[in-house]
C-alpha cells in the first residue's frame, strides 16, 4: 500500500523534481550553515587554491622569457666581422687550421728540456689570441677597417712564425742532445 502511495506521488510529481547536480561546494556551504544553526564552530578553514594563478604565471613567465630570447637575438662578434668583411672569415679558417696544426706539433715536441720552452709558447700564443679578439671588437666598433685587417692577418702571420721558430729550436735541442750522447763514453 505504501508503495502505491509513493508511485501516485511520483506520478504526480513527474516533470516537477529539480534533477540538476548542485553547484560546487554545496556540501560545504550546508554544513556550514547548520553548524551557525546549532552554535557550533567549524575547524576547517577554507582552502584557498594558489595552484591555478601560479602555474598562470609560471606560464606567462615562460613565455616571456622564450619570446625575448627569440626576438632579441645579438649576433656574435665573429658574425659581425663576416658581415663587415666576408674575406676575413676565409682567412682567419686558413690560418687558424694551420696554427693549431703547428699547436699539435708543439705539444708533441714537449719533453722535460723543452717544456719551459713550449709553456712560454703557448702563454704567448694567448695573449696573441686576446689581442686578435681585441682587434675583432675594435673591427665592430666601426675603426679603420683596413688597417685593423692589416693587424689581425699579422697577428695571424706572428703567431705562425713564432710556432715556427719555437719548433725549430726544439729541432736543435733534440739534435743536440742526440749529438751530446753519441760522444759520451762509458
Amino acid at each position: 500500500m505504501k508503495e502505491d502511495k509513493l508511485d501516485q506521488l511520483f506520478n504526480r510529481l513527474q516533470g516537477q523534481l529539480d534533477l540538476e547536480e548542485p553547484q560546487n561546494g554545496h556540501q560545504d556551504r550546508f554544513l556550514e550553515k547548520l553548524n551557525q544553526a546549532h552554535g557550533t564552530v567549524s575547524i576547517q578553514s577554507k582552502k584557498t587554491s594558489w595552484w591555478k594563478p601560479l602555474s598562470i604565471a609560471a606560464s606567462i613567465a615562460i613565455i616571456g622569457v622564450l619570446a625575448f630570447q627569440v626576438f632579441n637575438t645579438n649576433p656574435s662578434i665573429e658574425q659581425q666581422v663576416v658581415e663587415i668583411s666576408p674575406e676575413v672569415s676565409q682567412t682567419e679558417f686558413y690560418f687558424a687550421n694551420l696554427i693549431e696544426e703547428q699547436v699539435a706539433q708543439l705539444k708533441n715536441e714537449k719533453s722535460p728540456e723543452t717544456a719551459r720552452l713550449v709553456d712560454d709558447t703557448l702563454l704567448q700564443l694567448k695573449k696573441l689570441e686576446k689581442d686578435y679578439k681585441s682587434l675583432e671588437q675594435d673591427l665592430v666598433n666601426g675603426g679603420d677597417s683596413k688597417i685593423i685587417l692589416n693587424a689581425m692577418i699579422f697577428n695571424f702571420q706572428t703567431r705562425i712564425d713564432l710556432l715556427k721558430d719555437v719548433l725549430s729550436q726544439i729541432e736543435n735541442i733534440k739534435n743536440l742532445k742526440s749529438y751530446n750522447d753519441e760522444n759520451i763514453t762509458i
